[in-house]
């Protein structure tokens, strides 16, 4: 399933370093098997039960946070330079994971998707994080895992979590709002 997940996820492939590239793999590959999903589920899951009918796939999502939190990230270091410090790997990570626990939180049912048990008893920030631990991911990833959503508010974010989290709202409320 990595190399499914390689090709779904090509971002996974810029991260540099080789052990937090398989962990995250990892980290990816047992929120499918946990959820009971395949690899090719992401294209079909969407990304948001909060949005009727949405066409945006777990995937479409996932990767367009990734990939702006990218170009964000490129453009402050180009304009600010060491003034703010980017791991580009913890980005990249945390990017890709945000919503692994999503993976847990849903559910296929004979009307589409809905909310697993787990779901409605922990949101997937919480879960996500947990997931990220279990496989031995770094605080900086699991911290922007956990702080990615309204969970986050009110507390610390590493510039890296404060780029995902925009960035995933930049991907969810447009379209909420449609």
């Amino acid at each position: 399933m990595k190399e499914d997940l390689k090709r779904l996820f090509p971002e996974i492939i810029q991260i540099q370093n080789d052990t937090l590239k398989d962990r995250t793999l990892a980290t990816l590959e047992e929120a499918l098997v946990l959820g009971g999903w395949k690899a090719e589920d992401v294209d079909r899951i969407p990304f948001t039960l909060l949005i009727k009918d949405t066409k945006v796939s777990f995937r479409q999502h996932t990767r367009s946070v990734t990939q702006m939190a990218m170009a964000c990230a490129r453009i402050m270091t180009e304009q600010y330079g060491s003034l703010v410090k980017i791991n580009y790997d913890h980005l990249i990570s945390g990017g890709i994971l945000h919503d692994v626990g999503k993976l847990l939180e849903y559910r296929r049912s004979d009307s589409g998707y809905t909310k697993s048990l787990s779901g409605k008893l922990l949101r997937h920030p919480f879960s996500g994080a947990g997931l990220c631990t279990k496989h031995s991911l770094p605080d900086e990833v699991v911290h922007i895992v956990a702080v990615h959503a309204k969970e986050g508010d009110g507390g610390y974010r590493s510039a890296e979590a404060y780029i995902v989290h925009h960035a995933d709202f930049i991907n969810f409320e447009p379209l909420r709002d449609l």
